[in-house]
Parts: structure tokens; C-alpha cells; sequence
């Protein structure tokens, strides 16, 4: 791996706005590495349909079967051959685990931002997203599962830069050039 090559990864609570956080990276020559396509995948091959109680079985289980850090464990292959050509962005990062599992490996080419929005701002994204939608209810319950069986305050708590989506997509942008400008 070249020491000037970056690992950037994206946290915070599920509609935070962490992919379009994520796609402004991939417009600046990063490569995408969503942690969540594992998930994505391994629902297909068990041939079930794409929905939170899935998903979070499937979660639990690569945890179970891997450890807390099982994500980021899972995709160090896609991340360093990604990293031989680019920039990479790590869409979705999940656990404490992962994020020490990644700063041990990486060091100092190796940073977090957190994406924070209230909940009532993130719950009513969440029930409005075209792509599996999530009730008040569904989007509750997985905080409470985020927050105290993934350890996820952790790396949102160590971020070294947070960007607050309150507002508008455009007020996100903004705030994210201004972070790809301090990684320069």
C-alpha cells in the first residue's frame, strides 16, 4: 500500500446521511467499500427477501461467526485492492471493534467522520427512503440494537471530523468539501 493513499470511513446512525456523504468521496476518486453489501449478499444466497429482520439476523450471525469487528475483518480484501488504485471510503462503518480493528492496521492514513442527525430527522428519512423503508418502530429498535450490542457511540465519539445533516443535502455537501479540502 502507497503511504500517501487514505482510508476514510463514514459513521453514524442508520438515515444520518452516511452514503451521501460516501457518494461525495466517490466524486472526488475515492473507491466505495460499503460494509453493508456483505450483508446485502450474504440475504441473497440464504435466498430471503431484503428487510430489517434480515438483515440484522445475518448481522448477528457474521458477528457471531467472526467477532464484533466481522465487518471490516470481511472486507480488508476489497479495501486493499482498492487502496493499490485509489483513495478508498469506507461507506457504513459499524462497531468499536472495526474501528479499532482499522486504526490498528491503517494508523495515521486512516480516518472517521460521523454523520449526525436527530432521530426524529433520521426516522422521518427512513420512512420516506424508496429503498427498504423503515417504520418509526423498525428504525428505534435498530439504534437501541446499534447502540448497545455494536458499541457504535464508540467510533461516532472518536470521530476526527462530524458533520451535522439537519438541514438540507446541499448544507451536507457543503460541509463535506470542506473536509475532503483538510484531507488534501
Amino acid at each position: 500500500m502507497s503511504k500517501s493513499r487514505k482510508i476514510v470511513a463514514i459513521v453514524g446512525m442508520a438515515g444520518s446521511g452516511k452514503s451521501e456523504v460516501a457518494k461525495a468521496f466517490e466524486q472526488h476518486g475515492f473507491t466505495r467499500v460499503r460494509f453493508g453489501d456483505i450483508t446485502d449478499e450474504e440475504v441473497r444466497k440464504s435466498g430471503l427477501v431484503l428487510n430489517e429482520d434480515n438483515e440484522r439476523s445475518i448481522r448477528e450471525s457474521l458477528r457471531k461467526e467472526h467477532g464484533m469487528a466481522a465487518y471490516a475483518k470481511l472486507n480488508l480484501p476489497r479495501i486493499d485492492a482498492a487502496l493499490k488504485e485509489s483513495n478508498v471510503v469506507v461507506d457504513g462503518l459499524y462497531s468499536w471493534e472495526e474501528y479499532t480493528f482499522l486504526k490498528d492496521r491503517y494508523g495515521a492514513d486512516f480516518s472517521v467522520i460521523a454523520v449526525w442527525a436527530s432521530p426524529e430527522t433520521r426516522y422521518t428519512r427512513l420512512n420516506s427512503r424508496a429503498e427498504r423503508p423503515l417504520t418509526r418502530a423498525e428504525a428505534a429498535s435498530r439504534d437501541r440494537t446499534e447502540i448497545e450490542n455494536t458499541d457504535k457511540g464508540g467510533p461516532i465519539a472518536m470521530a476526527d471530523y462530524t458533520l451535522i445533516n439537519e438541514s438540507s443535502l446541499s448544507d451536507l455537501e457543503e460541509q463535506t468539501s470542506k473536509v475532503l479540502e483538510r484531507l488534501k
